[in-house]
């Protein structure tokens, strides 16, 4: 590994310093606790494929058909690393995020009904609500600055709460809460020694779970999954009512009680989380280059009437989805995922071993100077040029292990960040710029705080 160069340019937002000079592997590990991102060699932004040696074997792949040749030809050879998965299992088991083979399959056939663009269409409503609770709490704050993470994080979670629970009062909102917040603090502290690929049974420092947070909410998630199958369907369904009705076409088996609910804390944990980051980037982003933000603004002015965004709206809203497309690009949620090789491979020339650790530097991926142009810069302005290569841009992963909520995720993004610039402007509070941290996720350290000026 190799020493990071600080640097930032004030006409470019902010990035996370990258490696320069060989450290070894204390150095790196030191790092790595700080940001795991922080590994990341500045040269896996310029090059296919960057490979080392540190107590075993690894790869970063940042070349578009070698990462189509894992995640798509030999999706089998390249599972999660089992490190990833003892690292989910506490909070979310063997649901579709960790599952594999035939058990994620079914799983996966099971659930994909549930996100087509009909169902997805039906919940806006409840994002355009969250929205606008979001917007009456920042006129409530006042003219003081606002973390916009923290705003964020709450409007999702009412999102994800409303379409996975909606009017179960045995569902414990603040509860769940509580504990997916201490899991992504504590749990989440990914060493290096996890990217790698060491075995479980090497101790990590600093690793804890909270267990009775844990236990807790999935108490009171079957609880609260087992009252509504004895009671039905209500209105609209939300995500618990279609799972409950849904089956695997071939094997015609339906989940039970525990499957439903690892599911559906698996969209809980995931779905609120990963589109408050989204969220809080952009604000931040436009905030940043107000001209970009005017431009947002009287697109959002032409199509928004009454200052909250409809489903109706999205796809009307080019520009603003371009710019949650940004936000995606230079700050990735998963910005770094890696795979345990289960079989011999040749990537980019190079030969690969069983149980090399081949590593998917997303945020390098989504910065690489052979991909994409101006790389560090913000310009939304690139997505209506053309689309880049399918696997130069992964926020969602792709092959058949692509987000399945990744069309509600967008949606979502949409939704509410054009109900907040229809209602407020947005400046940056001097010396408070984030600083982009990747734990279990790619956070904005320090949070998001801005100025909310209403228009």
């Amino acid at each position: 590994m190799t020493e990071m160069r600080p640097v930032q340019r004030p006409d470019m937002p902010v990035r996370v310093p990258l490696m320069t000079k060989h450290v070894g592997i204390w150095g790196s590990l030191q790092a790595s606790r700080r940001n795991i991102l922080s590994i990341i060699p500045e040269l896996a932004t310029r090059q296919p494929m960057v490979s080392g040696k540190t107590g075993k074997r690894w790869h970063m792949v940042m070349e578009p058909d070698a990462l189509r040749r894992m995640l798509l030809e030999k999706l089998d050879d390249y599972p999660k690393s089992i490190v990833t998965k003892n690292l989910l299992r506490p909070a979310i088991g063997e649901s579709l995020f960790i599952a594999e083979g035939a058990h994620w399959r079914w799983q996966r056939r099971t659930a994909a009904p549930v996100f087509s663009h009909r169902n997805v269409m039906n919940l806006a409503p409840v994002m355009s609500g969250a929205a606008e609770r979001s917007v009456a709490r920042i006129h409530e704050a006042g003219p003081r600055a606002v973390d916009f993470l923290q705003e964020m994080v709450s409007t999702t979670f009412d999102v994800i709460s409303d379409v996975t629970f909606s009017g179960d009062e045995a569902f414990d909102r603040d509860l769940v809460h509580r504990a997916i917040d201490a899991y992504i603090s504590e749990a989440g502290k990914i060493s290096l020694f996890d990217m790698l690929g060491f075995p479980d049974w090497v101790p990590r420092p600093g690793r804890m779970f909270s267990a009775g947070g844990m236990k807790d909410m999935k108490r009171v998630a079957d609880e609260a999954i087992e009252a509504r199958a004895a009671r039905g369907a209500e209105g609209v369904p939300d995500l618990l009512d279609l799972l409950l009705s849904g089956e695997d076409p071939e094997s015609k088996r339906k989940m039970n009680v525990g499957e439903l609910r690892d599911n559906l804390l698996t969209f809980i944990v995931a779905g609120h989380e990963t589109t408050a980051l989204t969220l809080a980037w952009s604000l931040y982003l436009l905030a940043f280059d107000p001209a970009i933000q005017d431009r947002a603004r009287a697109e959002v002015n032409e199509v928004v009437t009454d200052g909250v965004a409809t489903g109706g709206d999205v796809e009307n809203l080019g520009f603003i989805r371009q710019i949650v497309d940004e936000a995606l690009r230079l700050y990735p949620p998963a910005g770094m995922v890696s795979r345990t090789a289960q079989a011999a491979d040749t990537l980019c020339g190079r030969e690969i071993r069983p149980g090399d650790t081949v590593i998917v530097p997303i945020y390098a991926l989504h910065r690489h100077h052979l991909l994409w142009e101006e790389p560090d810069a913000f310009r939304p302005d690139r997505w209506a040029e053309g689309k880049p290569d399918r696997y130069a841009y992964l926020p969602f992963g792709d092959g058949p292990r692509i987000c399945i909520g990744a069309s509600f995720a967008l949606q979502e993004a949409v939704i509410i960040l054009a109900t907040l610039i229809a209602n407020f402007r947005f400046k940056p509070v001097k010396g408070r710029d984030p600083e982009p941290v990747m734990i279990l996720t790619l956070r904005p350290e320090g949070g998001v705080w801005l100025e909310a000026e209403p228009v």
